[in-house]
């Protein structure tokens, strides 16, 4: 079989050299007639994948993506050939999460306000948002839940009003970008409804950038109004709302699921699938190609304050602030906004990383996080 994969795909060679015969391409400048033999398409977002890319394709069987979204999918061109894509759902969710839970950490000290005394809306419980609630709820922090979709469906969760979600002090968005139907998304955090926010919330967007109104916040903030704002995700990418950024607490180039393991796990679910579609044995884990880190233990500051130790403990694997910083530095216009996102160094998830419990923080405040922990490991220390 011959197997064309798009070159950002982690691990692709080393999931698929046994497979069939690999062909890699870049999805800025891959053409009809380079991957017209193809038998299994492989891509990430930047590869739009529609009847132009595959009016040359005449034996293609497979067509995956390595990522939880399919906004770059044609999926009613691929059904009109009897084609499924297949996407890796799930793949990013730690990685978000933890974007989100730094992103929590950190304005929480800079706003000296006590994360295990708020509230916490999530708006989209699918797997990101699921497991955001797992992590918030296993470290004793109360949350609120808004799916309609969901719940209609019959999810058994108890689910909240949006009203009653534009009251909690923290709101983060998980949602699929959905342009039409019965639970549409697209500029669902109109100027209009983001004006009910009072100064002391958050909003923060890890999701899509449609679904919040861009030039309505940079009005309210213009305006004076003093809520907390994360951005990871814009409207119209790459050529973004540049004159919002100085405006956020936190802002990002989209890199919020951007970390080894989540990378990874996209090619791993595309290459699980692959073997069970063509019957073929599963030989290979992602737990074999991740690099070891040098020094996975990470030490606690023993610091009087259980909300600035946790925030000094996940800055020392990943610190938002500096990445912020980063971007607001070297990121002014679409085509920086693309070079920055490209280069962008992937980090690690926090189930890599080993941390000794203490009396400020317990077990289960550590393990909702995500970390490892391991006693036996410590004792050899």
């Amino acid at each position: 079989m011959k197997i064309f994969c798009e070159d950002t795909l982690l691990y692709a060679k080393s999931f698929f050299s046994d497979v069939g015969e690999c062909y890699f391409f870049s999805g800025a400048t891959v053409s009809p007639e380079f991957i017209k033999e193809a038998d299994i398409l492989l891509v990430r977002s930047t590869t739009k994948v529609n009847e132009s890319l595959l009016s040359q394709c005449q034996h293609l069987k497979f067509v995956g993506t390595g990522t939880a979204g399919t906004n770059h999918i044609d999926n009613t061109y691929l059904a009109s050939r009897g084609l499924k894509a297949i996407n890796a759902g799930g793949c990013n969710a730690a990685a978000v999460v933890e974007y989100v839970l730094c992103s929590m950490l950190n304005l929480a000290c800079k706003r000296q306000v006590n994360l295990f005394e708020q509230k916490v809306g999530i708006v989209g419980v699918g797997n990101i948002g699921s497991l955001l609630n797992t992590r918030l709820n296993s470290m004793g922090i109360q949350t609120e839940l808004y799916d309609p979709p969901l719940q209609n469906a019959g999810d058994s969760r108890e689910f909240s009003s949006f009203e009653e979600i534009l009251k909690c002090d923290w709101i983060t968005l998980h949602v699929p970008l959905v342009m039409e139907g019965d639970y549409p998304t697209n500029n669902m955090f109109s100027e209009e409804v983001l004006a009910q926010l009072a100064d002391h919330q958050v909003l923060i967007n890890a999701c899509r950038g449609e679904v919040v109104d861009n030039q309505g916040l940079l009005n309210l903030k213009r305006g004076g109004r003093q809520f907390g704002l994360v951005i990871d995700v814009w409207n119209n990418e790459p050529d973004i709302l540049f004159d919002l950024v100085e405006h956020t607490d936190i802002a990002t180039a989209h890199i919020a699921g951007h970390t080894l393991e989540g990378k990874g796990k996209g090619t791993e679910i595309l290459y699980q699938a692959v073997c069970q579609q063509f019957a073929l044995p599963m030989t290979h884990n992602l737990v074999n190609f991740l690099p070891e880190i040098d020094n996975n233990r990470l030490s606690l500051k023993g610091t009087d304050a259980r909300m600035l130790e946790l925030h000094q403990l996940t800055a020392q694997v990943y610190d938002v602030e500096s990445d912020s910083q980063h971007f607001r530095g070297m990121v002014r216009n679409a085509q920086e906004f693309q070079a920055y996102r490209k280069k962008y160094a992937v980090r690690r998830e926090f189930s890599s990383y080993i941390v000794q419990e203490n009396a400020k923080l317990n077990a289960s405040i550590l393990a909702g996080l995500g970390f490892s922990l391991n006693e036996n490991e410590w004792s050899k220390s």
